[in-house]
């Protein structure tokens, strides 16, 4: 799912612009595999995003300038994300009818689902198949954000030089490189992206979403009750809270802050597992894929999979990509996959795909 924005060839750079960092995926197919040619992080000034808000467009503009000529990208076109508050996703059900005919009544129906005026947003759509529950009827996935909202993304962009030509939602880019590096033999699976200061869950049955979330929490928590019941600045509480150490910090301490703070974000995702649940009787999750740079917190993955009582796997977003171990530093690839899930989803997308 994805707006397609404007005209592209075939080579396309992922550019996913989080909250505390910018990852940069780049990737091309030969003989239906995918080979891995570019990778890169920055770290983004502190508030430069705020909830999914750019508050200094020249900042993050200029982050991405420099990680794009630092990895010596040659094309200009990519492929980007956004998601939180003026994304909006619904699953809708239609009387069953042509992609032509969903194409021309789209916009009535999005009316009764889109809390927003629908001359402030821009709209897309997938047909997922016959409602199997009612043969007379299509399922529809409906997606709309708004269209200031994606213009700042756009802006940085166009600032830099470069050309955006498909704008993605985060979760369908987790979908996206899940389905590319996974064997779709669970029934039912949740994939979980867990940012700095949110989340995105996409439930999967058969290999399409039936359930998406996006939650404002995410591993900021984690820094952000460090810094306030020990005093640190945020580039001691993230150093501490990945194990390092700082005189007169007891590491026991640390582990006891982190403690608390996992278990309100476990419970946040027990929460969307259990709605998802009540509102699909016939549907139960069965295993979760985590990604985002929160997994790299000790214990997370014990603690979630203890709390949900069903398995949690780290998803690897490169599992099925080759990559040239004479090129690339493969320890720091390692290090760097749980970042790079959104990113690896977009550098898979074409102009024209679903």
């Amino acid at each position: 799912m994805f707006f397609g924005l404007f005209g592209a060839s075939e080579d396309v750079v992922g550019i996913d612009i989080g909250t505390r960092s910018i990852k940069l995926v780049q990737l091309k197919q030969v003989k239906g595999k995918y080979q891995l040619v570019n990778l890169g992080i920055a770290q983004l000034p502190t508030s430069a995003i705020v909830d999914h808000a750019i508050m200094d467009l020249a900042a993050v503009a200029e982050c991405v300038r420099s990680l794009v000529e630092s990895q010596s990208v040659q094309t200009k076109n990519v492929a980007t994300s956004v998601s939180g508050h003026s994304v909006i996703i619904r699953n809708i059900f239609l009387p069953t009818m042509s992609d032509d005919e969903v194409e021309v009544s789209i916009e009535w129906e999005a009316e009764q689902y889109i809390p927003f005026e629908l001359s402030d947003v821009n709209l897309d759509f997938q047909i997922l198949g016959p409602d199997p529950k009612d043969p007379s009827q299509i399922k529809v996935l409906l997606v709309a954000a708004k269209k200031d909202f994606i213009d700042e993304f756009l802006s940085v962009f166009n600032e830099c030089g470069l050309n955006p030509v498909v704008m993605d939602i985060d979760c369908f880019a987790l979908e996206n490189v899940f389905q590319a590096n996974y064997e779709q033999e669970e029934a039912v699976v949740g994939l979980i992206d867990v940012g700095s200061s949110s989340m995105n869950i996409n439930v999967l049955h058969e290999g399409l979403s039936v359930f998406t979330r996006d939650i404002q929490v995410g591993g900021n928590m984690f820094n952000d009750e460090i810094q306030k019941r020990l005093g640190l600045n945020s580039e001691e509480a993230e150093l501490v809270k990945l194990g390092g150490t700082i005189e007169e910090v007891q590491p026991d301490v640390v582990a006891e802050i982190v403690s608390d703070s996992m278990e309100q974000l476990v419970q946040e995702i027990q929460r969307s597992i259990d709605f998802f649940a009540a509102t699909s009787s016939d549907k139960q999750v069965e295993k979760v894929y985590l990604s985002g740079g929160v997994v790299k917190t000790s214990g997370l993955v014990d603690a979630l999979q203890k709390q949900l009582g069903i398995p949690v796997e780290i998803m690897n977003p490169l599992r099925n990509v080759s990559i040239d171990g004479d090129k690339f530093d493969m320890e720091y690839v390692e290090s760097v996959l749980p970042f790079l899930a959104i990113g690896t989803g977009l550098a898979m997308r074409r102009l024209g795909d679903k």
